[in-house]
């Protein structure tokens, strides 16, 4: 018992890292960059709230649950922003290794179960992974169209580019999100070139 403790507090504590590790996204306010736990508990929110755009098979519990551990594996591999220059196939090594290490930490029943989790959202198959996907995806166009265009203005991204990596996921796993947030960017992006 006492191992098993020992343990999950030895994950937890390694987790509190998770704090210091900073997005490309800004605050809505546009006053700072975003953390990756800040990240990680207002998508949890968002897939909470917006439960009513999932299909019919998502399990809003397993969501939520992918949707915290997630982005962990950033302890080790750092943030890839969406539209940053990223070696994807690079990144996929680091952030297995990543995932490999930090829930080998946990006892491992523990660790069998958040790894089989974090595979599944990073697959992106499954009911539940696409709708996580979907919704990892929400904050950061709604946080750039209210702070003034933040990471967008930054890696000058296009319309077509959101098309492909934003659109793309939310469109699989919540189309009624999409249908709903696409003419708000075209909107944006019209209001600045005017």
């Amino acid at each position: 018992m006492t191992d098993r403790l020992d343990r999950q507090i030895d994950f937890l504590k390694e987790t509190d890292k998770l704090k210091s590790i900073l997005r490309a996204s800004r605050l809505i306010d546009g006053s700072r960059f975003e953390n990756s736990a800040e990240h990680s508990w207002h998508i949890m929110l968002y897939a909470l709230v917006l439960a009513d755009q999932a299909g019919p098979d998502v399990q809003i519990d397993r969501v939520l649950r992918m949707l915290l551990i997630h982005d962990i594996v950033e302890i080790d591999a750092g943030d890839a922003p969406i539209h940053g220059q990223v070696d994807h196939a690079a990144m996929a090594v680091k952030e297995a290794a990543a995932a490999d290490r930090l829930f080998g930490l946990l006892p491992p029943d523990q660790a069998d179960d958040f790894l089989m989790l974090w595979r599944e959202f990073e697959a992106a198959e499954s009911p539940d992974a696409l709708y996580a996907k979907a919704i990892d995806r929400m904050p950061s166009p709604i946080m750039n169209m209210a702070n003034g265009g933040g990471s967008w203005t930054e890696y000058n991204v296009t319309m077509d580019q959101l098309d492909a990596r934003v659109g793309t996921p939310i469109n699989k796993g919540a189309p009624g999100l999409w249908a709903w947030l696409r003419p708000r960017i075209i909107d944006w992006f019209s209001a600045r070139a005017s």
